[in-house]
């Protein structure tokens, strides 16, 4: 680059220092300088006498909102709003229950990151803005931007749903969309990186900076050396069946060694274990599809190659079916019986459970399938998570887990879950497992003697309490702890029986009350058992006890819910609409927390 001096504003002697310095600089540097510049003739023009540093040209602001039930699209959002700060911009950040709705009026670049719960509904922090949204109160929102990442799973009818919600409100509100929606399944990352370089490129184009600059949006949030992408290879060191003889389940606890990771937890925290698929169904597929084994494939747009043993070991799900991997195989198996198949959404519904790839390979045979063609029909196989049932205070090179192995038989076969089948059937102590901490913000809890502790978790949902207590015993805090928990039978399904009378022994566990529904004519159940008690329960939450539920969602979180609901309406002499809005706001307060699945 070369300045030439006619029609330039600067002199002969002026231009030739110019020319020597410029084709020195690098681009960077070109750009700094013409912001230097720019906001050095804006200071020379507002301002005294005084000599003016530099400005940054005024850009629009950043308002990050996430719903999140397991803290995925939070850790999304903070690595986000770094990123984001890094371009000179002022992030707000926060959950959605955190924020005030009618502030949206008065944002500029919006960015909903948010997974969907259940049959398609908004996580819990996410359910007040949501319906807000949704209503007449909702402004017109024309000079705002936005784009929407949702997080689900698409195995489930409603897929992402909530996003998708989120996505056509803000349009029908005046918003601009500045880059698409994105729906990622349970293997989100990949998805979501291509979405965050896709807003951060808007940004970067709108605030006038260089694509040069591109380290900015590579810049790594802190977080620990290991992770869905680099799990910690553990070794197991002991694995107990914890269900004694006559039980109906199989339940077990794992103690796996973080020797040498630097991994750490909290009381509410999950281990997320890398499972593999069972060696005799990926046989099986690989003999149904005549495939060698050894013969290597592409598993990702990178070009990573494995054999397909490996990959269908590994690297694919397999086991399940969802609606969009029998879309893709009617694309791929030239089979003319699926691809009409696949019209019918009522029987492709009822298809999908219970049934898995070699069902589908089975019913449906491919007349055509090429192995390269695996990584555009079968999703990867996600990370399974479990409570951790261990304190790492008192535990700080070893990580425990409560899980009930999965079986059933459907279909002509008997099948178990992919990871809890793994664990009993091919995991011995010392054997491997890769696993990384996932930090889970919305189950946590109070480490002090003051705040009273209601802890609500049958069968393996009383995992995390497990490790709560454990800690609490550890800090020496003894303040009113009180545990409901039940499973099938007194004799051969109470976990951690004598963990449980020891810390009510010394204090550390203050009350504890039981339901063994198979032990009697009747079902008693916990929410039996809550009710029984409901008068002290509602003095509990009156003096500012925090309410803690882990375990099934569809049936145990669902009745204790309505059940928290009745001993408030009862106890507090409120209408129904009046308690719903109390537990609401507990759960504003954070005094009412779940982990349910």
């Amino acid at each position: 680059m070369t300045l030439q001096v006619v029609n330039s504003p600067f002199d002969e002697k002026q231009t030739d220092i110019l020319n020597q310095v410029l084709p020195t600089l690098t681009d960077a540097q070109k750009n700094w300088l013409a912001g230097y510049l720019a906001a050095s003739q804006t200071a020379t023009q507002s301002a005294p006498s005084t000599e003016a540093s530099p400005k940054k040209l005024k850009t629009r602001t950043a308002t990050i909102l996430y719903g999140s039930e397991t803290g995925n699209c939070q850790a999304i959002a903070e690595r986000i709003s770094k990123q984001i700060e890094d371009l000179d911009r002022t992030v707000t950040i926060s959950s959605m229950d955190d924020y005030k709705p009618k502030k949206l009026k008065e944002a500029e670049d919006v960015f909903i990151i948010t997974a969907t719960h259940g049959e398609g509904d908004p996580p819990d922090n996410a359910i007040q803005f949501h319906e807000f949204l949704h209503s007449r109160k909702a402004p017109k929102l024309d000079q705002v931007q936005f784009s929407v990442l949702s997080l689900g799973d698409e195995s489930y009818e409603h897929f992402c749903q909530t996003g998708k919600d989120f996505d056509k409100r803000l349009e029908e509100l005046g918003a601009k969309r500045i880059y698409p929606r994105v729906d990622c399944d349970v293997d989100y990352e990949e998805l979501t990186e291509e979405w965050t370089t896709g807003i951060l490129d808007y940004l970067k184009k709108e605030s006038r900076i260089s694509e040069k600059e591109e380290n900015i949006k590579s810049t790594p949030a802190e977080q620990s050396i290991y992770s869905k992408s680099n799990p910690f290879t553990a070794e197991v060191l002991d694995n107990i069946l914890l269900s004694g003889k006559g039980s109906n389940k199989e339940t077990r606890h794992i103690e796996i060694s973080l020797d040498g990771s630097h991994l750490q937890y909290e009381p509410g925290d999950c281990l997320a274990i890398c499972p593999k698929n069972d060696p005799s169904l990926v046989q099986e597929i690989m003999e149904k599809l005549d495939w060698n084994p050894e013969q290597t494939i592409p598993i990702n747009k990178q070009g990573e190659i494995r054999s397909i043993q490996e990959a269908l070991t590994s690297i694919f799900e397999i086991s399940r079916l969802t609606k969009g991997l029998l879309e893709k195989a009617a694309d791929h198996f030239n089979n003319d019986s699926l691809t009409e198949f696949i019209k019918d959404p009522e029987k492709v519904k009822q298809y999908l459970d219970g049934r898995d790839l070699l069902d589908l390979l089975t019913d449906f045979p491919p007349e055509s399938f090429d192995p390269s063609s695996i990584m555009h029909t079968l999703r990867k196989l996600p990370a399974r998570q479990y409570s951790i049932s261990s304190s790492y205070k008192a535990n700080p090179d070893e990580v425990h887990l409560t899980v009930a192995t999965v079986r059933y038989h459907t279909y002509g076969r008997d099948r178990c879950g992919v990871c809890t089948g793994e664990i009993a059937d091919r995991v011995k102590p010392g054997d491997i497992v890769n696993v990384y901490v996932h930090k889970n913000p919305n189950f946590k809890f109070p480490l002090d003697d003051q705040t009273p502790v209601i802890m609500i978790g049958p069968g393996t949902g009383v995992a995390p309490f497990r490790g709560y207590i454990e800690e609490r015993e550890e800090l020496e805090l003894k303040g009113k702890t009180w545990l409901f928990f039940g499973d099938q039978h007194f004799r051969s399904d109470f976990l951690y029986q004598v963990d449980w009378q020891n810390w009510l022994k010394n204090g550390y566990l203050n009350r504890m009350d039981v339901a063994f529904s198979r032990d009697s004519e009747q079902k008693v159940y916990v929410q039996h058992r809550m009710l029984e008690k409901a008068q002290e329960l509602y003095e509990w939450i009156e003096e500012g006890a925090h309410i803690y539920v882990c375990g099934d969602e569809k049936h145990m979180a669902k009745d204790v819910h309505e059940t928290l609901q009745t001993i408030i309406s009862q106890q507090g002499e409120l209408s129904t609409e009046a308690a719903k809005d109390y537990l609401n706001t507990l759960k504003l307060e954070k005094r009412y927390q779940r982990d349910v699945y």
